[in-house]
């Protein structure tokens, strides 16, 4: 996660909410939180972005996941008012920054049946917009690899693969003897 603010390094009253300023999905946002509401909870009750899902609530599922200033975090092990002052990009933001049209990835998604009853979609992603910016062709072995931070209960992964290898211009066969 990015480096931690001068905020966050103050002692904040647990029984008082404390104004949290963030950029959301492109556009300013405030709210107020009590100093151990999680980001998740934040994002969805305060701010309105319902696409961030709660899972597990441990970190395992991915299912919140979100970006911190372009970096792919967990909502549900990061505080609200730790994201004070910083960009956080949730699935909502990404056809809004495609002027309003799904991304190629999500246009994949759709095309490869990579979702079915959609509850880990947005994090999916969301950690594949992060990791596709940084390796924007990974090998089958990679992406899996990548993957497995993300639990789907439907899917079987076979198709968010295929999904992901159509994106980066590779079939499943190809990425697989690179």
């Amino acid at each position: 996660m990015p480096s931690l603010t001068s905020r966050e390094s103050q002692t904040l009253a647990a029984e008082a909410r404390h104004a949290v300023s963030v950029v959301l999905n492109g556009t300013p946002r405030t709210g107020h939180a009590h100093p151990r509401l999680l980001l998740s909870d934040f994002l969805r009750h305060e701010l309105g972005a319902h696409g961030t899902r709660v899972g597990c609530e441990h970190g395992v599922c991915g299912a919140c996941t979100v970006r911190i200033d372009g970096v792919a975090v967990r909502a549900c092990l990061t505080l609200a008012v730790q994201a004070d002052g910083r960009r956080i990009d949730t699935v909502e933001g990404l056809a809004q920054a495609n002027q309003g049209r799904m991304t190629a990835l999500q246009e994949a998604f759709r095309r490869h049946h990579a979702l079915q009853c959609g509850f880990c979609t947005a994090g999916i992603l969301m950690s594949l917009t992060d990791y596709l910016g940084r390796k924007p062709k990974p090998t089958e072995e990679e992406l899996r690899d990548m993957l497995s931070g993300h639990l789907c209960r439907c899917t079987g992964y076979a198709g968010i693969v295929r999904a992901v290898m159509d994106v980066t211009g590779r079939t499943v066969k190809e990425a697989a003897h690179v």
